[in-house]
């Protein structure tokens, strides 16, 4: 049975007292929730203060990012060994802003998939198609090739710790929203491509994510479609007031 996920992506927003205190209400309001999952996302040098925060609650913290490698000549990256070591149980990779504003290849997202899972951390993999190339028909192809060359090199048993997160482009932060049957539509083709790529039991337990405008309004709706298992939330995700009406949304379904 797939447990529902909420996971709050922070982007580069909030200060470290922000952070903190938004870490604090949600502890205080979700910390023991064990019914659904939830997870934090901070920007990278509030990780260890939201960690500490979190302690000795039920919400996970993750990374938005993370290298191919464990160290190096890498400057101003992040690598895996790095998150693990300030507490982060997640990471975020394949975001469609890794992809469409740094320019990030299929071929380097799927390194760092296969870098993450070996470095024990859970991934959150994103994928999700642009307007153009929705109006184009082309939403199932470019979905299934994104999703297919990340976890080439992913084996079946690791295939518990990733979590995918459809994003549609042209719905991330624009206030556009896929209807729930455009949700669900994309969900359930991954989930055919899973069973295809692994077997059905794999693609049964696979948690496929929305993302893309969630809010307090649209989450019951969304979050109750037959192949959406949570939310990866940007801009409601840094208020508790508007994240934990999303997160009450999936206790109460």
């Amino acid at each position: 049975m797939r447990k529902l996920f909420v996971a709050g992506n922070w982007k580069m927003n909030l200060n470290g007292e922000e952070s903190c205190l938004l870490a604090k209400n949600l502890k205080k309001t979700s910390g023991n929730v064990t019914a659904l999952n939830i997870a934090v996302f901070p920007p990278s040098v509030y990780i260890k203060r939201v960690c500490d925060v979190l302690k000795d609650s039920h919400i996970a913290v993750g990374g938005q990012n993370m290298h191919t490698e464990s160290e190096g000549a890498f400057t101003g990256e992040v690598s895996g060994p790095m998150l693990k070591d300030v507490g982060c149980e997640y990471v975020i990779l394949g975001h469609s802003e890794r992809r469409h504003v740094f320019g990030e290849t299929d071929d380097f997202i799927a390194a760092k998939v296969s870098k993450a899972l070996s470095d024990g951390l859970k991934t959150i993999l994103c994928v999700g198609e642009t307007l153009q190339q929705r109006e184009a028909g082309r939403m199932q192809e470019v979905v299934s090739n994104q999703v297919e060359k990340a976890l080439e090199n992913v084996d079946k048993n690791n295939m518990n710790d990733v979590t995918i997160a459809y994003e549609p482009v042209w719905a991330i932060g624009t206030g556009h929203t896929a209807t729930p049957d455009q949700a669900d539509e994309a969900h359930a083709n991954i989930r055919s491509l899973i069973e295809n790529l692994f077997d059905a039991d794999t693609a049964a337990e696979l948690v496929i994510q929305y993302g893309g405008s969630v809010k307090p309004d649209n989450a019951a709706e969304l979050l109750g479609q037959e192949n959406v298992d949570g939310a990866l939330v940007g801009g409601a995700g840094l208020k508790a007031e508007t994240f934990v009406p999303i997160i009450d949304a999936g206790l109460n379904l």
